[in-house]
């Protein structure tokens, strides 16, 4: 059984990124379209569109060519859109990276991407030197200045902006990092066309207006922060105020400061303005929309948050390797708050069975599979991981277990696929094994996600001890904490006599899993 969406298919412009968003732009030439939050620093839609063709321009006369990949090492800030469409505007691809991630964690994204340019801001412009040694970056580029770097500005040059002839439908414009359904992370190769063809659909069903205003608190290397909130805000006329980093006090007095409309949250954000005092203390009364993805909402969340704010609380769902959106809950018809939503236009997608690869009956849970012209391209230099991914149908195979109703709403109950959804963040469970196995006291060890109210899911470590040493909870904490970002410290440890496994080898996380969820409802 195919579901298909409710909404009729929508006209996918052919053009690249840049001339599909700023389309319209010149209209718009004196209206906000980034506002720096902390500081009150504002771009229109005239300066951002003459800044992105300048670096356009700048980058054509240091010879960056059609194809070649520039790495966006940032939070986020309004010159971020700069850098991104001038990339996008001179042929190139963007690589977005995780600002919190390490110089070794950087450096793997550089020598696997191929990136050639950096741009940073000065507090991360050390770990950006340490990891350019032996890879292909040429230059580093820093928002502002610091002494090593070259100012960003001075990419910004007048004349002619370089006359690019851009394939969309085969032409990368981005190339976010995804561990897909397992495993180290992975270039997400994804086409003009795919974004563009993205924001068509999400907007035949949102259909963003140019008099709203959303807050960027999501980080645009991240695939929903790019997508639906840096490129659907600019496409539509509206105004996005950025924050570089999230506090708590500070994303609630720019909402009420610059009377926000829309935010697109996670499930922590909206837990957050469910339940915690401070919010009592600001006047969020143009907040009427909150849509929440990259990660189950719990239904009791929702609820309390939509009742306390006097807002609508939707889900949507989609991955990396996907534009990201694939199902919206929309305005214009019923709102399940514990479901994802329908399919977005242009958009199929079936449950399979697990066993028999067969469709699943209506209700019935499988495996979610998608098709759709949002659909990545492949992953960067892994056919095999392509191959994985998608069959030979052009059906993506999500790794996510779901049900639909008779109404054609997704419901997303749980993941055939290993990674950590912490707070939104991929974390592969993998890479941190990887880690603690090479603490010279660690004889095996596993790691799963446990469930947290707050983050959603945190990395827990179950830990097998070789005879004859000891090593205490927070010595394997400390450890992994020194070799990675924020987001993939393991937060709990449990030491245990042997890791289950099958005969190959293959770690039964689900049995430790199930362990875990029983331990919790214990307490």
């Amino acid at each position: 059984m195919i579901y298909r969406s409710p909404f009729p298919d929508v006209e996918i412009p052919v053009v690249s990124l840049p001339t599909y968003l700023f389309e319209h732009a010149d209209q718009w030439a004196d209206k906000p379209a980034l506002i720096d939050g902390p500081t009150n620093r504002t771009l229109t839609y005239g300066q951002l569109t003459t800044a992105v063709k300048r670096t356009a321009t700048g980058l054509a006369a240091r010879r960056f060519s059609k194809g070649d990949v520039f790495a966006i090492y940032s939070p986020n800030i309004p010159e971020y859109a700069i850098a991104f469409f001038g990339v996008a505007s001179a042929g190139g691809v963007n690589t977005t990276i995780n600002p919190t991630y390490t110089a070794k964690e950087l450096r793997h994204q550089l020598l696997d991407s191929g990136a050639t340019y950096l741009v940073t801001i000065p507090q991360f412009l050390d770990a950006a030197r340490e990891a350019i040694k032996d890879t292909g970056v040429k230059e580093i580029f820093v928002f502002g200045e610091a002494e090593g770097a070259t100012p960003f500005a001075d990419l910004m040059i007048a004349g002619e902006a370089p006359q690019i002839e851009i394939d969309p439908k085969e032409d990368l414009v981005a190339l976010p990092y995804s561990s897909g359904t397992t495993g180290l992370s992975k270039g997400v190769m994804l086409t003009h066309y795919n974004i563009v063809a993205n924001l068509s659909q999400i907007l035949g069903v949102e259909a963003t207006a140019e008099t709203e205003v959303l807050m960027g608190i999501l980080p645009f290397y991240h695939i929903y922060g790019m997508t639906a909130i840096m490129c659907n805000t600019l496409r539509a006329g509206a105004t996005v105020v950025t924050m570089p980093r999230f506090e708590l006090e500070q994303f609630l007095d720019l909402i009420q400061k610059h009377k926000i409309t829309t935010a697109y949250l996670v499930p922590p954000l909206v837990l957050a303005l469910a339940k915690h005092p401070v919010v009592d203390r600001y006047d969020l009364s143009t907040l009427d929309d909150i849509m929440s993805g990259a990660a189950p909402l719990p239904e009791s969340v929702a609820t309390t948050c939509a009742t306390r704010n006097n807002v609508i609380v939707r889900q949507a769902y989609g991955l990396t390797e996907t534009s990201p959106a694939t199902h919206i809950n929309p305005k214009a018809r019923e709102i399940k708050v514990a479901s994802v939503g329908t399919a977005l236009p242009n958009t199929e997608y079936r449950i399979v069975d697990l066993s028999s690869h067969e469709d699943a009956a209506q209700g019935d849970l499988g495996e979610v599979w998608i098709r759709g012209p949002q659909v990545m391209k492949g992953y960067l230099n892994n056919p095999s991981a392509t191959e994985d991914m998608i069959d030979n149908d052009n059906w993506l195979h999500s790794g996510d277990i779901g049900k639909a109703d008779d109404d054609g709403y997704l419901y997303v109950v749980d993941r055939v696929k290993e990674l950590i959804k912490y707070k939104g963040l991929q974390v592969a469970p993998a890479e941190l094994e990887g880690i603690i196995q090479s603490h010279p006291a660690v004889a095996d060890v596993a790691v799963i996600p446990s469930p947290d109210e707050e983050a959603g899911e945190i990395p827990k470590a179950f830990v097998v001890v070789k005879p004859d040493t000891t090593l205490t909870a927070d010595e394997v904490i400390a450890y992994v904490a020194e070799r990675v970002s924020p987001q993939k410290k393991v937060r709990k440890v449990e030491f245990i006599d042997a890791i289950p496994k099958v005969p190959s080898g293959k770690i039964l996380r689900r049995q430790l899993v199930e362990r875990e969820r029983q331990s919790m409802s214990n307490q």
